[in-house]
Parts: C-alpha cells; structure tokens; sequence
C-alpha cells in the first residue's frame, strides 16, 4: 500500500490537488499507481482548495466560470494523456496522517489484514494535494497496489514474468506485466521482487504469503 523511492528522480512533484474521486472514492490511491493530469472546473466541489491554493475563482470577462478548468491528479488514465507520473500516496504506512497501531485491548481495534490498526485519515485528506514522481529512477511498490492477478499480473506467482521486463499500466493506474492496457505504452521495466526488509516483521512465507515478497522493484522511465 505504498510507493518506496529508492534511487529516485531528485525532487518530487508536490503541489497539484488531487482529483477528489480518487481520493476518498470506494479506490483510493495506495502508492505507486501511474497517474496524470485531469482537468476540472474551479467551480467544482473543492472551492475551498481553489481559493486557499491560490485558484482565480472570479469571473472573467466572456468566459463562463463553470468553463475554466484547473489541474488534478488521477489514476484513471485517458489515451492521450501526458505527462505520466507514479503516485506517492497510500492507505497505509506514511500514507497515513498517524501511521498504524500494532496491538490493541481487545475488541478495541479493526486490522488492516497483516499489518494493524490505522490511525488517522489518507494524508492527502488534510491537503487534498498528491505527490507525484517523474523522473526515472528505481522505485518499490507494494504488491497490493499494482495488478494483483496471480498469473497474469505484477506477482510472484506469474511464471512470465522475467527480469528486464516491459511494464504497462492498467487504465485505472496499476502496473502490470500484460500489454493490453493503457495504449500498450512502457512505462518501467521490472527488476526484482522483494521483502520489506523488515528483521523484526513476521515473513509472510510463515501466513500464507508467496516467498515473503512484500514489493516489486521498478525502474520507472515512462517512454522507453
């Protein structure tokens, strides 16, 4: 549930909302998801962001202010649309306004499976902003949050999959090993799957998990 720069592109993008949808929708961004630019109306339902993020509001002469539009953040990708960045937001770990809570009087807590309990809200509900990546570099996403088909999408289980491999984007965002998606446009290559690293965490190989693998590294290079 999450995106884990490595080596990445210095300087992230930090500054655009996100499209509200995406945000607190029934699929909200987890972390790595390819992502681009929308374009909504001023007038829409986040005019409090506008006006305190610095949007005009106001009426242009001639122009109707239903028709001026402003930059967000989506996940739902649209033949055509450029730039594409990688999402670097989640439901869980620092995606969270106050992380998780492992351990609780009983009764007293609702888990994320294997993980614990979340505390606080998506941090993009405090500033409606998402941060966004570039520039190539090597990246980790957690295995949740790109296509989690066993045989067919970015898991350990797929016995396509090879190192150096071409990686697309689903139309919703996710990253996938197929080519039948968003414009069959490479946007990464994979490298490795990997632990989270943790020496203090259960391995998922003891819970059912495959091989403990927590995340898929990526050289992200949109284009190549």
């Amino acid at each position: 549930m999450a995106l884990r720069p490595l080596q990445a592109g210095i300087e992230n993008y930090g500054q655009f909302d996100g499209y509200d949808s995406d945000i607190f929708g029934a699929s909200p961004f987890k972390g790595g998801e390819v992502c681009t630019f929308t374009y909504v109306s001023v007038t829409g339902s986040d005019a409090t962001a506008q006006s305190v993020d610095g949007y005009y509001t106001g009426v242009y002469p001639g122009v109707s202010p239903a028709a001026k539009l402003r930059p967000a953040i989506t996940k739902n990708l649209v033949s055509g649309t450029r730039p594409l960045f990688l999402s670097d937001e989640g439901t869980s770990f620092y995606g969270t306004m106050f992380g998780e809570l492992v351990g609780t009087v009983a009764g007293q807590g609702v888990p994320v499976p294997h993980l614990g309990t979340q505390l606080g809200p998506h941090t993009a509900a405090g500033s409606g902003k998402i941060t966004v990546w570039a520039k190539p570099g090597l990246y980790a996403v957690t295995l949740d949050a790109v296509d989690t088909a066993a045989v067919s999408g970015l898991q350990p289980t797929n016995p396509t999959i090879t190192g150096g491999c071409a990686l697309y984007a689903k139309s919703t965002g996710q990253l996938t090993p197929g080519n039948a998606y968003f414009e069959n446009y490479v946007v990464a290559r994979f490298i490795e799957f990997q632990t989270n690293g943790s020496l203090v965490t259960t391995p998922a190989s003891l819970v059912g998990g495959p091989n403990g693998f927590a995340q898929a590294v990526i050289h992200w290079n949109p284009g190549q």
